[in-house]
């Protein structure tokens, strides 16, 4: 008898189970295809953003290689074409390499490119922070005080391990316009810092007791 019932109980469990399959069909063929579409799309995105790569960086190794002084403006116009994909690699040793040999002169522009590697780029968090002290080392011989103070607050009000030099830029920046106590005040907050970078720190210090002791 028990035997009998299970049985039964079987039986009534797969006829449900089928009649569930059966009600929801469209349902359930509906969610398999979003499941295989979502799939198809996901490595089908992956693979493309693996060829951009590959041709950003093909792009980039050839006008590394095929540069010369003859071919500034060009090699210019296709470094700032891949500073505009926003590339976390490529985008960034563009404008370090335009930088480095004078391939462009007006500074507005250089900091517009800066800026789109700064607000624009998906930078792992500390390389942004490198890009901003580099934007502000590139601009303190021609910048005031306040423009200065704007660009590196980012670095000033973080515990960025670029810190210690952005304070140091400070610092520099003014003694060289002779404004002792400010620029001391910024060497100070170097040595006080947890996290100074150990040639920075050794750096304040030897300004501190050479220059601008009391």
């Amino acid at each position: 008898m028990d035997e009998d019932i299970e049985i039964i109980n079987t039986n009534t469990r797969s006829e449900k189970i089928k009649n569930f399959f059966i009600d929801n069909k469209k349902i359930l063929l509906s969610i398999i295809v979003i499941i295989i579409l979502s799939l198809l799309i996901f490595f089908g995105y992956s693979e493309f953003k693996k060829n951009q790569k590959i041709k950003l960086s093909n792009l980039y190794n050839s006008i590394i290689i095929e540069y010369d002084d003859t071919k500034k403006i060009k090699s210019a116009e296709n470094l700032i074409e891949i500073i505009n994909k926003k590339d976390p690699t490529y985008s960034l040793l563009s404008l370090y390499f335009i930088i480095d040999n004078n391939l462009i002169s007006d500074k507005n522009q250089i900091n517009t490119l800066f800026d789109i590697l700064i607000k624009e780029t998906s930078l792992d968090k500390e390389i942004k922070n490198l890009v901003i002290y580099k934007k502000g080392l590139f601009n303190a011989d021609e910048i005031n005080e306040n423009e200065l103070l704007s660009i590196l607050n980012p670095l000033i009000k973080s515990e960025s391990i670029w810190k210690s030099h952005a304070l140091y830029l400070l610092a520099e920046f003014f003694y060289s316009k002779n404004e002792k106590q400010k620029s001391k005040d910024f060497f100070n907050q170097i040595l006080n810092l947890k996290n100074s970078n150990p040639d920075i720190l050794k750096e304040a210090q030897k300004r501190l007791n050479r220059d601008l002791s009391d």
